[in-house]
């Protein structure tokens, strides 16, 4: 604790970047509060996401100006870096969602629709900005070369966290309706999907915990996460096989969207949400793989 440097996590451009980030969440939460409002389970959805980062933020810079990380059982570093990742994508969708769902183009000034639009876009705003605080903080803390950072702070590690929100979506996205126990097939995706989240949130948590060098493993903790990122990115390009012919094939689906289908709640929409998100955590696997060789590859050169 003696090297602890308390004007380091006000004066810095980190210290910076997380008052930003409490002063912009702040004056979100306060202008849905007073006026912007919120409903239904997206409106619930961003609210979530602005109170819990505000409250994460507080605690991690209350935190920093009293010492306290240097007394915790845990990688704190590790664990800043990934919650600021998380709060940048959870940041990214709240501020894509909030205007698609509450804003619109007209109003009526007679009953004060025109102010509420009005407040509506200043969240919006707010919650753009935020989203680039959030960034800054990833982009202050990730790693650099010659300098020793935590698993968290590499692109590998960044990845891990990106992987886990991705599932997420793909995971709402079969909640709302993706029809996804028609086919046999189709659980299989959903294994897999469930299966590597699980294991990508372990590894962070081992990560975060500081405890990786004790766990009863046969080989180094990062040869695990190398064997297992190989191993998902072919489970999700399996996956990424499986589900579109299932869904979308006229065998057993529906290559187009159906007329009628109702916007909000079309089980075609979610699978085709699914179809995306499952590509796209393909490539975050597969380009983790490559970042983790890339790691592990200039750790034995350095020995």
């Amino acid at each position: 604790c003696s090297n602890y440097k308390v004007h380091a996590a006000v004066l810095s451009p980190l210290g910076g970047a997380r008052m930003l980030q409490l002063l912009l969440g702040c004056t979100i939460i306060a202008l849905v509060a007073h006026s912007a409002g919120y409903n239904h389970a997206y409106g619930i959805y961003c609210m979530f996401v602005w109170c819990f980062c505000f409250a994460m933020t507080l605690l991690v810079f209350t935190m920093d100006v009293t010492r306290l990380p240097c007394c915790m059982p845990i990688s704190w570093d590790n664990l800043t870096v990934a919650f600021a990742m998380l709060a940048t994508l959870m940041y990214v969708a709240a501020s894509v969602v909030y205007p698609v769902y509450f804003l619109r183009s007209q109003c009526s000034k007679s009953d004060g629709g025109c102010e509420v639009r009005n407040y509506r876009i200043a969240v919006t705003v707010c919650s753009s900005f935020c989203c680039f605080a959030y960034a800054a903080e990833v982009f202050l803390t990730r790693a650099k070369p010659g300098h020793v950072v935590g698993y968290m702070a590499t692109m590998s590690g960044l990845l891990k966290v990106v992987q886990a929100f991705v599932a997420c979506i793909i995971f709402g996205a079969l909640a709302n309706g993706s029809e996804y126990n028609r086919h046999i097939p189709t659980h299989y995706c959903v294994v897999v999907y469930s299966l590597c989240f699980s294991i990508t949130v372990v590894v962070i948590a081992v990560t975060v915990s500081g405890k990786a060098s004790a766990l009863p493993l046969r080989f180094p903790f990062d040869r695990f996460v190398i064997i297992y990122t190989f191993l998902a990115t072919l489970l999700y390009l399996s996956a990424a096989l499986v589900w579109p012919i299932f869904s979308f094939d006229r065998k057993y689906g529906t290559p187009g969207r159906p007329d009628g289908c109702p916007w909000e709640n079309c089980p075609w929409d979610s699978k085709l949400v699914v179809a995306v998100f499952t590509h796209v955590n393909m490539v975050l696997y597969f380009s983790d793989l490559i970042y983790s060789q890339r790691i592990r590859f200039v750790s034995h050169s350095a020995a």
